[in-house]
């Protein structure tokens, strides 16, 4: 017997889990409502599409893993996409100090434009797997609270009704799941929004002649200061670009003005970002995005879960962007729908249960991250620091701190922040030690930059 299995929406999220699905299904169909490029373009649908995205290492690892047979580190390397060393190959400004640049391996992440990696992905799934895409909306998921059969969707040449043996939700921050739950009869779903009111403003640059290498550069935001939060961050992408983001959380907004884009980047804790971009050749205009706060579903706590039917991506969760998390979190939420489908087939008793617990493993520890930061800043709604929030932040600070001059802190802190090792490695009796001893070398009073790096920036 034939068994077929949807997705809805075609981004990152959706085009893993319909690979997740491809090796159990016989048929994938994937609905999107959007034309989509036949190239690494922008595309409607995606709020956060302009601004600075980052693949961490647990997030491609998660990947590789889902699409077999094709490697997408080697195809975004060679379309143009840059592999960074969490180690050597970036130059951050924390609330606690300047990070040191170490010798020696560590964890990677791949900096590229958002739509050349949903390309990449786009092209090599249905490649590989024989995944279909199709135009449409879907506009009910159909069945009920012990089983979802199906959707209907409207294409353009009309309404469809299309039946299914196993669903997953990827259609993102505008998915209507928490309405076809109640009409299924699901109706205890808890959810929750913490908002920074933090406002993502960029602009892309052409690289300055000799600037290859340079690292990428982070001005992180101080959550901890009872003031609006500021950052900003230069990124490479593909085509010999810079990608410039600046992100104010409320109060602190970056504005849209080019000329008061380069002014506010110079005004941050330090000017690096702002005389780098100072030199660069703008390629386009600054693009503003408020679709950032923090948003989560807690669909694994539902007292009942109809078969058949998983949420994933930005449907179950949405983060604020400047942590970089989204994208790795989708992918192994969608790793851990493949692991159950693998376990007990599209049709197994308690298989989406399990891939919806399985995915919320991994929002846990990005939402933890994002929201125990966000709460300190001033104005923010849906969420106020707790006893338990201050004992967690004292701690996270501690090892910032350390990480500062302790090469010990920094190789856990990056695990973590990789997504290639849970939040429980900083309590390992090495990071604990290296939190309490603190940096073992004296802080840096500048930007670890070689007399180049200053050349080109500007600052020498």
């Amino acid at each position: 017997m034939s068994r077929r299995a949807v997705v809805i929406g075609a981004g990152l999220a959706g085009m893993l889990a319909a690979a997740a699905l491809s090796a159990v299904a016989d048929e994938v169909i994937v609905w999107d409502r959007d034309d989509l490029p036949d190239g690494p373009e922008h595309r409607k649908g995606l709020p956060q599409g302009r601004h600075a995205h980052m693949l961490l290492a647990g997030g491609l690892a998660a990947m590789e893993d889902l699409v077999p047979g094709v490697s997408l580190r080697e195809r975004l390397l060679a379309a143009g996409a840059r592999e960074v060393s969490l180690a050597s190959g970036m130059v951050s400004l924390t609330p606690e100090g300047w990070l040191r640049r170490w010798r020696g391996p560590g964890p990677h992440m791949l900096a590229c434009s958002r739509a050349l990696l949903d390309w990449v992905v786009r092209e090599a799934v249905p490649a590989h797997t024989g995944v279909k895409l199709r135009k449409g909306q879907v506009v009910e998921v159909t069945g009920d609270a012990r089983r979802v059969t199906g959707v209907r969707v409207a294409t353009p040449s009309g309404s469809e009704d299309l039946d299914a043996d196993f669903v997953v939700d990827a259609s993102g921050r505008g998915s209507r799941v928490d309405a076809w739950l109640r009409a299924m009869g699901v109706t205890d779903v808890r959810a929750q929004t913490v908002d920074a009111g933090l406002v993502n403003a960029t602009r892309v640059y052409r690289m300055p002649e000799g600037a290859e290498d340079f690292p990428v550069t982070v001005l992180h935001a101080d959550p901890y200061g009872s003031r609006p939060g500021r950052s900003g961050m230069v990124l490479p992408i593909e085509g010999g670009r810079w990608m410039a983001s600046l992100a104010g959380t409320r109060g602190g907004e970056p504005p849209s003005d080019p000329d008061a884009f380069l002014r506010y980047a110079l005004d941050l804790p330090h000017p690096l970002v702002g005389r780098l971009i100072s030199r660069a050749e703008p390629l386009t205009d600054v693009h503003v995005s408020r679709s950032t706060s923090n948003h989560r579903r807690y669909l694994e706590r539902t007292r009942h879960w109809p078969e058949r039917f998983v949420v994933l991506g930005d449907a179950l969760a949405t983060f604020n962007p400047a942590y970089g998390q989204g994208m790795s979190v989708a992918a192994l939420g969608a790793r851990a729908l493949a692991r159950e489908l693998g376990r007990a087939g599209l049709t197994g008793p308690g298989v989406a249960r399990r891939a919806q617990r399985g995915a919320a493993g991994a929002v846990h520890a990005a939402w933890t991250m994002a929201v125990g930061q966000d709460i300190w800043y001033p104005g923010t709604r849906g969420g106020t620091p707790g006893l338990a929030d201050r004992l967690v932040t004292a701690y996270t600070r501690r090892m910032t701190r350390a990480m500062t001059g302790s090469h010990s802190a920094a190789s856990a802190v990056w695990e973590v922040s990789s997504m290639t090792a849970g939040p429980e490695r900083l309590l390992r009796p090495g990071a604990v030690l290296a939190a309490a001893v603190g940096p073992v070398k004296r802080p840096l009073s500048a930007p670890p930059l070689s007399p180049r790096e200053l050349e080109l920036a500007g600052l020498s």
